[in-house]
């Protein structure tokens, strides 16, 4: 049993009055997915990028797509039913001819031996009952290509050849190679997003915008900007990669800071001067903090995936360490004869 050609709208899963549109998006789409390229160890996808390729060669061609429709050819674009409605032509018309009484399926049956020294299709082309075998052909096939089939002995089925013949299809031109490139970026630029300059292969420079969430190992794809091709060119796949800071460091969207003050500024309170992403801020540090105190900078952190408006970055968290003179002479001085007579350890159970 002859199996069945595949539907060329379920293959590139599009309904039967999509537009030529939505058939070349449906296809590019596929053909992306399934490119030989892609998939050199799955001969499966390469195995079906040829079926939906074909399916699309069938669908933009107006004229093969309406002929499908009315089902004249099948999804390979061969005749659907090269004899359908034949049975008293071939049984019955060339009887006594040059087929023999049965015609193709009758008990005398066609015989190679019945050619010789003679034209089984009669003079000119005509049969023992006077029937133009060129008509009946240009009848089925249509135009002089059915003439053409019925003077070489039969009807052509493309550069293959017989009936049902699949015409061979040129692949679709390949793109050029994609160019990689690793592009450093400072920890700075990376949490505020500034454009970073790039010299591609081809020695011409570009500015990058860094996306939203962007971080170590992050790719982005430059479209076109690869080696050429046939096909047009291949893409630039840039991957970051983030340096690390001197005293900043990434905690999710956040950015730390361990910010050391003084003695004086802890007991007393005072306004410094804090490093940021985006550039130095005053901040307040209130009369008695402690080492370890956390103050949070709103909307100095990374901006966040998708993030837009306000609350798109996170914020800058910003520690306090209490840092004492190498020389403590002097302070010791100031303190004599004062004891702290707390247990700063006493949560510990020591």
């Amino acid at each position: 049993m002859a199996t069945k050609s595949p539907d060329p709208y379920t293959t590139l899963g599009v309904a039967r009055g999509a537009s030529e549109k939505d058939i070349k998006a449906a296809y590019r789409k596929l053909a992306k997915q399934l490119h030989p390229d892609r998939n050199k160890d799955n001969p499966k996808a390469s195995e079906r990028f040829s079926v939906v390729t074909r399916a699309y060669d069938l669908l933009s061609d107006a004229g093969k797509r309406a002929r499908y429709d009315r089902g004249e050819i099948d999804g390979e674009g061969n005749p659907s039913n090269p004899f359908g409605g034949m049975g008293g032509g071939f049984n019955g018309g060339f009887n006594g001819g040059g087929f023999g009484g049965g015609g193709f399926g009758g008990g005398g049956g066609f015989r190679p031996e019945d050619l010789r020294g003679q034209n089984p299709f009669g003079g000119g082309g005509g049969g023992a009952d006077g029937i133009d075998i060129g008509d009946l052909f240009e009848g089925l096939f249509g135009g002089a290509a059915g003439a053409r089939a019925a003077r070489s002995g039969g009807p052509s089925g493309g550069p293959t050849g017989g009936f049902g013949g699949q015409q061979r299809r040129t692949p679709p031109p390949q793109k050029g190679g994609d160019i990689a490139y690793r592009l450093r970026v400072p920890f700075a630029d990376a949490a505020a997003r500034k454009d970073q300059r790039i010299t591609l292969a081809d020695g011409k420079t570009i500015d990058l915008k860094l996306p939203a969430g962007v971080e170590d190992g992050t790719q982005m794809r430059l479209n076109g900007k690869g080696q050429p091709g046939a096909g047009g060119a291949g893409d630039g796949i840039v991957t970051i990669s983030i340096d690390p800071h001197g005293f900043f460091r990434r905690e999710g969207d956040n950015v730390r800071l361990d910010l050391p003050i003084t003695l004086d500024e802890a007991v007393h309170g005072a306004k410094v001067r804090v490093p940021t992403v985006d550039g130095p801020v005053m901040l307040t540090v209130k009369p008695g903090t402690t080492s370890g105190s956390v103050m949070r900078l709103a909307g100095k952190g990374f901006t966040k995936k998708g993030g837009q408006g306000a609350g798109a970055r996170g914020d800058q968290l910003v520690r306090f360490a209490i840092d004492l003179p190498e020389d403590v002479t002097e302070l010791a001085k100031r303190l004599e004869g004062w004891q702290d007579e707390r247990n700063p350890r006493a949560k510990f159970g020591v």
